[in-house]
């Protein structure tokens, strides 16, 4: 082929690869199903901080014995009894391995009540568990934590929540809820109390509700409770969190007790005014307590207080 043909062919096919580049054929549109472009990030400075994500690592100073050959009674007292417990609740609290006990596995302690509406002794009827821990609070400072898998259902109230040691003035000396889920609602009440109920002491609790649509999941849900008091003036700060956020904060009412000696509860009732007067169904009701303990710092360390302090809010007076 002579050179100025082959060249002249080689020019020609540049040419028209230069036009399909410069004008493509139109391809029909290739669906997907690819899903849209996430949102824009939204800046951190509007997302409440996740709390310890910083740094030091505080150290527990309590943590019960889980082991499945430990009796529950070595860590707490069962209170016992059917008498309406104030609330006119149908339970009768009692000290059996069926009731309360630790798991096989010996990462949990389990609160079971058992409802059985149609045995012939009323005593067995609504049976369930209310313990008392031996350990209190013990110091002017800490951070009390547990994960926590609640049952939700009508006519059942598990909680999680703390009182002075025995003996004590209710409710002057002070009370704080710290999980509380009531009569089928996946609602966690965040409370601190001081006062009565009687309409004179309306501004004597601090309350928020926080829904937890995962409250009954295994994995269960971590509840801080943090506390800083002067012993000395008796002022103090107090912050729940619910799974790292900081969700409520009050000061520490005057009058009432240390929070050193504050102890720990964990019950489910059965019934009652909270409830409504509903009753549940027949059935097993559990609260699985994990990772139980009680250390000298809140997570991220006492640095991080302020900064938590300032993302939680007031609860609302009753």
């Amino acid at each position: 082929m002579p050179f100025r043909q082959a060249l002249q062919g080689i020019i020609s096919k540049a040419d028209k690869a230069w036009e399909e580049f410069s004008h493509p054929v139109s391809q029909p549109a290739q669906s997907y199903n690819r899903p849209p472009p996430p949102p824009p990030p939204i800046p951190a400075s509007t997302i409440p901080p996740t709390y310890g994500q910083q740094g030091l690592q505080p150290q527990v100073y309590w943590q019960p014995n889980l082991h499945p050959h430990v009796p529950v009674s070595a860590n707490f007292h069962h209170e016992q009894g059917q008498h309406g417990w104030g609330n006119n609740e149908a339970q009768n609290y009692i000290d059996s391995p069926q009731n309360s006990f630790h798991s096989p596995q010996g990462d949990a302690l389990v609160v079971r009540a058992l409802i059985k509406h149609g045995h012939p002794d009323p005593a067995q009827k609504f049976t369930s568990a209310r313990l008392s821990s031996h350990q209190s609070l013990s110091r002017p400072q800490g951070c009390l934590s547990a994960r926590i898998t609640a049952p939700v259902a009508r006519g059942i109230w598990p909680a999680f929540w703390l009182l002075p040691k025995d003996p004590f003035k209710w409710p002057e000396d002070g009370e704080v809820d710290i999980m509380e889920a009531w009569n089928g609602d996946a609602v966690n009440h965040t409370c601190l109390h001081w006062g009565h109920f009687n309409g004179q002491d309306w501004d004597k609790h601090r309350v928020l509700e926080t829904p937890i649509p995962n409250i009954t999941s295994p994995a269960g849900v971590r509840y801080d409770f943090i506390w800083d008091e002067d012993e000395a003036t008796g002022r103090g700060r107090l912050v729940w969190l619910i799974d790292g956020r900081p969700i409520m904060r009050a000061e520490k009412p005057p009058g009432t007790r240390k929070m050193s000696e504050f102890r720990i509860l964990i019950n489910i009732a059965v019934g009652g005014n909270v409830c409504q007067g509903n009753m549940p169904s027949d059935g097993c009701y559990e609260t699985v307590v994990r990772e139980l303990a009680m250390w000298d710092a809140p997570p991220g360390g006492w640095g991080e207080f302020e900064r938590v302090w300032s993302y939680s809010k007031d609860g609302n007076a009753m």
